[in-house]
């Protein structure tokens, strides 16, 4: 018995390919600016709609991105030691930078979800969302440099 659209062609998608495919890195991009702009959507609407909102808080956002930066900042080639010789510390210099990228943006949301709590869910009263945009702010962030960092393929021309 036939099943209805068994005949039904539509081909395969250019956007992703079965091979990784060249749109591979445009697709991480795509979905890392996303994941950093909605991210740091959750602050503005933060800031928006609440009276009071300390700047330390966006303090923790600044860090978010900054990690974002210093771990994107990195090639593998630069980790393996392939395409970076030079200056003072060479692939051990790089590492550290990707550790410190790693651990800054930790770091963030760690403190993201301590402000959560001790600022928001643990005062009676106190409206809780802004605590929780706050954290997903930082977590959208550190995803969007996973993804950035994870999702590309460096090596594509070799």
């Amino acid at each position: 018995m036939p099943m209805f659209g068994s005949n039904i062609n539509l081909g395969a998608c250019l956007w992703f390919d079965q091979n990784g495919g060249e749109k591979r890195n445009a697709v991480s991009a795509l979905i890392s600016g996303a994941l950093f702009f909605i991210g740091w959507w959750f602050i503005i609407d933060a800031v928006c709609v609440t009276k009071s909102f300390p700047f330390s808080y966006h303090l923790i956002g600044i860090v978010g991105t900054i990690s974002l930066f210093m771990i994107n900042a990195v090639s593998s080639s630069q980790m393996r030691g392939d395409s970076y010789s030079g200056g003072c510390f060479g692939p051990q210099g790089a590492r550290v930078w990707l550790f410190v990228g790693f651990v800054m943006g930790f770091a963030a949301v760690i403190a993201s979800c301590w402000i959560l709590f001790s600022g928001f869910i643990s005062v009676p009263g106190a409206a809780v969302w802004p605590g929780f945009e706050l954290f997903f702010q930082n977590v959208f962030i550190f995803g969007a440099s996973l993804v950035f960092k994870f999702g590309r393929q460096e090596d594509q021309w070799s």
